[in-house]
């Protein structure tokens, strides 16, 4: 057996940049950090002694023989592209899916790393963020951007610059200690109670950037601006004020990004403290992240008692791989193909 650990993430700037319908025009930029939140997927040979070949267990279980009739899209896409057979899969997440923290990514990339473990493969963090990219945009067609791919397979603080052809640099934010705590200790993140289908969102949004070059370009020059308060401010209430000023522009951007509880959710933080905050993801609902400096954390959490408060630190590990076992089975099932070996041919 083999178990894949991949975080969530959290996108502070430059959202939207990272879809290539922008990209390929002006470039992009992101400011993300992965989290210490996990989606865990396992996997193993199945033994033969089943009337079935494949079992894929999430919120649904499926029990299948032949590759096309399994209906977990990204299951179904890889193994038919790693030319796998006879396999159990399994997902558990630390956090509901849907939700805005790249957790379809963090499944993609998860299942990735685990099943050319399996293979006795490995994959570089950037090998893993390029396949994941091309199996949920090329293969799958969903409306994805590349931010979350690259923030879940490499992890940590990172500015992420992204060139008109696709090609990527991640630098990481290096803090020191005290200054890293102090950070980490002004996130609040909370569960809006809701999730919503991001790639239908995002699809609205993508169509919207044309129109919206000024307010993108904005959103772009926030990322090295958010960079410069953390290296360089002597005050990190101010990386609360840029999001306030980045959620605004963002939320003018999107007719669907907020539905009006969310405005509510935020108008209720704001009056009690927090200094700044955004709704995760592409919209609708899920998660959403406030600045909030610790002497004024209690009145916040007060002012939004009926929500989830979800406690994070930022995780600097990535996809990695946590248990590999083989099993005596393994043998038995169909040889399969590094799924990076794939890329090239669609």
């Amino acid at each position: 057996m083999i178990i894949s650990r991949t975080p969530f993430r959290i996108s502070f700037f430059g959202g939207g940049t990272d879809y290539d319908v922008w990209y390929q025009e002006h470039g992009g930029a992101v400011l993300s950090t992965a989290i210490n939140r996990y989606c865990y997927v396992s996997c193993r040979y199945l033994p033969p002694f089943f009337d079935y070949r494949n079992r894929i267990v999430y919120s649904k279980t499926e029990t299948v023989n032949d590759l096309d009739e399994i209906i977990h899209p990204v299951v179904r896409e890889v193994l038919k592209m790693m030319n796998l057979q006879g396999l159990e899969v399994h997902h558990d997440g630390d956090l509901p899916s849907r939700a805005g923290l790249g957790s379809s990514s963090s499944f993609t990339v998860g299942i990735i790393n685990a099943l050319n473990a399996l293979l006795e493969k490995s994959m570089s963090k950037e090998q893993l963020a390029r396949a994941a990219y091309h199996l949920e945009r090329k293969r799958l067609k969903e409306n994805v951007g590349i931010q979350d791919q690259i923030a879940t397979a490499y992890g940590g603080l990172n500015k992420v610059d992204i060139s008109c052809d696709g090609s990527f640099n991640v630098n990481p934010v290096v803090l020191n200690n005290e200054r890293l705590t102090s950070l980490q200790d002004s996130m609040l993140l909370v569960f809006t109670g809701t999730s919503r289908i991001s790639s239908e969102i995002a699809g609205h949004n993508i169509r919207a950037i044309p129109n919206k070059t000024a307010e993108l370009h904005r959103m772009r020059q926030m990322v090295d601006e958010g960079l410069d308060i953390l290296n360089n401010s002597s005050d990190l209430g101010d990386f609360g004020k840029l999001l306030d000023e980045s959620w605004k522009i963002k939320r003018s951007l999107y007719k669907k990004i907020a539905p009006d509880f969310v405005d509510d959710i935020y108008d209720k933080a704001r009056a009690a403290g927090a200094l700044g905050g955004k709704l995760l993801g592409a919209g609708g609902g899920g998660f959403m992240l406030f600045f909030v400096r610790p002497e004024e954390r209690a009145s916040v959490l007060t002012a939004l008692n009926n929500l989830l408060v979800v406690p994070i630190k930022f995780d600097f590990s990535g996809s990695q791989i946590i248990f590999h076992d083989q099993s005596s089975y393994s043998k038995m099932a169909l040889s399969g193909k590094m799924f990076e070996h794939h890329l090239d041919n669609g």
